[in-house]
Order: C-alpha cells, then structure tokens, then sequence
C-alpha cells in the first residue's frame, strides 16, 4: 500500500461516521396513551443538573462521578467532556428510575461511549436509537439523536418502556431494546459490561 493511499484511508477513518454493531429497536404499533406517555417523558428540555435533598447525597454523588470520571478516562480524554456525559447519564438514569451502571452498560456495549456513532441498520448515538423513535414519540428530526441528552434521554425513556412491558424483567427488557428479546447474547453482554460501572459507596 503506498503511503498516499495510506493517509487517505486513515484521514477517512477519522472522519467518516463511526459504525456500531448494535442490533435494531423493532417499530411495534403503540397505544395512543403510550405514544402519550413516552413523548412526554422526552418532552422536557431542561438541562441535566443534579440537585440534592441533602449534604450526603451530594457528596455521594460527587464520589461516584469521580470515581466515574477515572474509569471513564481512556474513552474520553477531555474532563469536562466526561463530566457532562456522566451528569447526563446520572440525571437521565435516575428520572427514568434505571440502575445508572446498567445504562452504563448498555451504551458500552451499543456505541463503546462515541456520540456519533451509527450502526448498520441506521441506529444513531451513544444508547443506538432507532430513527422511527424521533417520529413516533419525538418532533420527527431524527437529527437530534446526535444531541447527547436527546440520545440518553430517549435511550433511557424506551428502555424503561420497555421494562414495563416486560414486567421488570431485565433479561427480557434488554432483549427487546435490542430487537433480540429472548436471546442471551445481548443481555450477558450488557450485564458483563455493567460491571465495569457498578460502584460502592
């Protein structure tokens, strides 16, 4: 390979979007108070700023997104880049009522914690949203899957939709986000990526 062609493969690989080997939501149809209830739970533009009821909760959470920040460090070298990315997945976490060191997880094992990334049948952004979901509970501009809390927030709005429909069952729950329900494949993987999250007070 001569080095011409070298540096152009290489620069292409930097710029060309980032493909991810995640699975594939699947569109079901949705009841209308459904459809009413997601898009509501993605509605709100606020930004991800954790607030404390009290001093020792504060400081949990400041331990925990240190600790975070460290493990974190070799995916995203910049602190305050890691920083927002960890408020955000605390925030949208624990609004949708998931164990933060699951969504973890599951971003680690959908998009390896890159932004942009897109899979091979269209998913899009760090929790690997489908685009059908901007039409069916969003405004339509699928676009906004590249905003890091659109993404997270949709990610942790559907996986907790999806928790319901399963009754709390997680194996099955993360099936179906990853259009794979009843397979172990996913699940396993998500659980054994977890791990890497799970964090003691």
């Amino acid at each position: 390979m001569n080095t011409a062609r070298a540096a152009i493969i290489s620069v292409a690989s930097i710029t060309a979007p980032q493909l991810a080997l995640a699975g594939r939501q699947l569109e079901e149809p949705l009841a209308d108070s459904v459809r009413g209830a997601l898009s509501a739970a993605i509605a709100s533009s606020a930004p991800p700023i954790p607030e404390f009821n009290n001093t020792e909760t504060k400081l949990q959470y400041l331990r925990w997104l240190g600790e975070m920040s460290t493990r974190l460090k070799r995916k995203k070298t910049d602190f305050e880049t890691r920083k927002e990315f960890l408020q955000t997945v605390w925030y949208e976490s624990k609004r949708a009522g998931l164990d933060i060191s699951l969504v973890l997880g599951l971003i680690q094992v959908e998009s390896n914690f890159r932004k942009h990334a897109i899979s091979v049948v269209g998913a899009r952004g760090y929790m690997q949203i489908m685009p059908f979901w901007a039409r069916v509970i969003g405004d339509g501009d699928a676009g906004k899957l590249f905003h890091m809390q659109t993404n997270i927030r949709f990610g942790c709005v559907i996986l907790r939709h999806y928790l319901e429909r399963e009754r709390g069952d997680t194996f099955m729950a993360l099936g179906r986000y990853n259009g794979s329900r009843g397979k172990p494949q996913y699940p396993n993987a998500v659980y054994a990526a977890q791990k890497n999250w799970m964090f003691t007070a």
